[in-house]
């Protein structure tokens, strides 16, 4: 980050502060014009785990039971945010009794203390947008046994948060948070009594984000599925919100819906999960079931590509990859270099998947879930199919994606018995004189993969830096592997000698790996990294080694169903939200 732009952040950031204390001083709203209903979904684990003093945001676990959330020291930002983003109160929701809503009543006005009158990290837009949704969400809940004095102060702080959005959403970034804030503007013109004259300013925002952040694909800059299904989210509830009072959302609001909806569905795998890739992870169990209802939308998009991923279906088989060259400029700062990199899910079971964004467990982690070795696909050893920005800022989270894939030409055909996805990228041309092609057969069945990749140098000046690199290897060869990253719940080990790898799914379903013996096979430790856990979960990986020796190599593999595998298996699959 630059000296300017530090110096630009700092002085929004200081502006933010002088906003929040400014409309502290303004008359505050006296009720709701309406009785708010609640939209969003929380977790009853959660809940429960929260009232009994088990508090865990972005992977840290802080036990206790007798203070309140505002008295516990703040391990890092990203705890902070969530903390102050309010989202827990879904939680507590889904709970409901006594003691949950005592635990959210006595955080809510501790907060209003605490930091009603401008101060603390949660005065920023993005944040105010989502608390003040919660709150507006769970106002029943959180008013009920509340005298007329708490009553006041509450519907003071919702006034005040209104307001500094009114004058502070437009110095949000462009992405989800500009979206939370004037989502969270719309809900609190609608709901508050007297602060009707900031819904039109705010629909209008809404609508123009919607027009230029909402490509004509329905995806957005980053290619992050959990984000665009937290935008969908978003203005879903807007429109449904602004229906009920009997306003006609812009037609650009509308036509973000419409093109956002059959994306969302491509992007998601046969369990219903989304695909876990540029930072994003499954998605909040029942928010895109949730969203999509209220969208109205029922049309799908065929097979094919969606936000630059391929979709590939079968039987009760679905296969997700990323087919497109990775995010750019900013909006890459979390994007992971996966070019080409694919998941399968068989039924209601992922078997291959990538390890997923580690930024709940910190800097190096985060790091190391963006790498392509983390993905499963082919890599060069020592290299990603893209590289980091030099890390000579102190706020390494910036860190963008550079010398990335350029050219990622990508076709989807018919197989003589399934379907077929070709696809290439350059990302190694620039480092090795090297171009890395994928084939992926799925049959219609969905109980069988064949896959085929190769790395080939393709123009006299790629074959250049091939042969440059081979002199400087000593005609040693150049190192790859091929990674298929299992789920942890599939249980893997070497069979037929060592020449294939057998998978069990909890379901009894039974996959084999094989390939054609070019490269060496192995079966290697990895690590699953997803939001709510304490700690990476360990897992599996197949590993293909071997070495480019010529302008073409090439490597054949697959994966199959054995025989004795029904074609229909019952399978129902646990809660297991707040296993640690």
């Amino acid at each position: 980050m630059s000296r300017g732009s530090k110096w630009s952040a700092r002085v929004t950031r200081a502006m933010h502060r002088v906003h929040a204390r400014l409309v502290t001083r303004q008359t505050a709203a006296t009720g709701f014009v309406s009785q708010p209903e609640p939209r969003t979904i929380g977790s009853f684990a959660k809940g429960r785990q929260l009232s009994a003093g088990n508090i865990m945001f972005a992977g840290h676990l802080i036990e206790a039971p007798s203070q309140s959330l505002w008295q516990i020291p703040t391990p890092d930002s990203a705890f902070a945010d969530e903390a102050h983003g309010f989202g827990w109160l879904d939680d507590l929701a889904a709970v409901g009794d006594a003691v949950a809503r005592e635990t959210a009543q006595a955080w809510v006005w501790d907060w209003i203390g605490t930091y009603g009158r401008g101060k603390g990290p949660g005065w920023v837009p993005g944040l105010t947008g989502r608390r003040l949704i919660r709150w507006i969400n769970h106002a029943l809940f959180l008013l009920r046994g509340q005298d007329a004095d708490a009553s006041k102060l509450f519907y003071r702080s919702l006034t005040q948060q209104t307001k500094f959005l009114a004058r502070r959403w437009h110095k949000t970034e462009p992405g989800l948070a500009r979206f939370e804030a004037l989502t969270g503007m719309i809900y609190a013109g609608l709901s508050l009594s007297g602060m009707e004259a900031h819904v039109t300013p705010a629909v209008k925002a809404l609508a123009r984000a919607c027009a230029d952040q909402i490509d004509a694909e329905g995806g957005l800059p980053t290619r992050n599925p959990e984000e665009l299904l937290e935008v969908f989210t978003l203005i879903t509830w807007a429109a449904v919100s602004l229906r009920e009072a009997g306003i006609v959302p812009p037609a650009a609001h509308l036509d973000a819906i419409e093109r956002i909806a059959p994306t969302l569905r491509t992007l998601r795998h046969s369990d219903g999960g989304l695909a876990r890739f540029h930072g994003g992870g499954r998605g909040i169990e029942g928010r895109l079931d949730q969203a999509l209802l209220n969208s109205e939308v029922r049309h799908a998009q065929p097979d094919g590509l969606s936000m630059g991923f391929a979709r590939l279906s079968g039987g009760r088989t679905s296969l997700l990859v990323d087919a497109s060259a990775p995010p750019k400029g900013t909006a890459s700062h979390n994007a992971h270099a996966s070019t080409l990199a694919f998941e399968l899910t068989s039924g209601r079971r992922p078997l291959i998947v990538n390890c997923g964004s580690g930024k709940v467990f910190g800097e190096e982690w985060r790091r190391a879930g963006r790498a392509t070795q983390s993905h499963s696909v082919l890599s060069i050893d020592g290299y990603s199919s893209a590289r980091f920005a030099a890390s000579g800022s102190k706020k390494r989270k910036q860190e963008l994606l550079v010398d990335a894939p350029r050219h990622v030409p990508v076709q989807v055909s018919e197989a003589p018995d399934g379907v077929r996805l070709q696809a290439g990228h350059d990302g190694y041309d620039s480092t090795h004189g090297l171009t890395h092609a994928r084939t992926l057969e799925l049959t219609f069945n969905g109980r069988g993969l064949a896959g085929e990749d190769m790395l080939v140098a393709l123009e006299e000046s790629s074959k250049k830096r091939f042969d440059a690199k081979m002199d400087e290897l000593r005609l040693q060869g150049i190192a790859f592997s091929i990674r298929f990253h299992l789920h942890p719940e599939v249980d893997a080990a070497l069979d037929m000698g060592g020449s294939a790898v057998s998978m069990a799914q909890k379901s009894g379903e039974i996959w084999v790996f094989r390939h054609d013996g070019v490269a060496k096979l192995s079966v290697e430790p990895s690590v699953y990294l997803e939001k709510g856990r304490l700690q990476p979960r360990a897992t599996k990986q197949i590993v293909l080694t071997g070495r480019a020796m010529d302008y073409a190599t090439r490597i054949r593999w697959s994966l199959s169903k054995t025989q004795d595998t029904a074609v229909g298996v019952r399978d129902l699959v646990p809660d297991d939200d707040m296993q640690f």
